[in-house]
């Protein structure tokens, strides 16, 4: 009895083990992308950590990201803003949103 509980309990595992190899991966959000894209070859998490950040709550924080790609001439709309400060925000500073 104990040997087919044992064997039910591998073949449940192997089973369970494909299952979660055959799960897509999850799809990156534009924040994700935009900023994997366009920011993060000049910054990086020391950026984010460092004591003296200007990004000290959400509202400065989307200034930033504004500031920033208007800086480097991205053109993004204020969505796409909202997307990197979104997803940096969530990454590395969790601060309270409006939403």
């Amino acid at each position: 009895m104990r040997r087919k509980s044992a064997l039910a309990a591998f073949l449940f595992s192997i089973g369970s083990l494909a299952l979660a190899d055959s799960q897509p991966a999850r799809a990156p959000s534009l924040g994700e992308l935009l900023y994997s894209t366009h920011c993060i070859s000049c910054h990086s998490t020391q950026i984010h950590w460092r004591d003296r950040k200007i990004a000290t709550d959400w509202n400065r924080l989307q200034s930033e990201v504004r500031r920033w790609q208007g800086v480097v001439g991205l053109g993004w709309t204020n969505q796409e803003i909202a997307e990197v400060a979104r997803y940096v925000n969530a990454l590395y500073y969790h601060y309270p949103t409006p939403e």
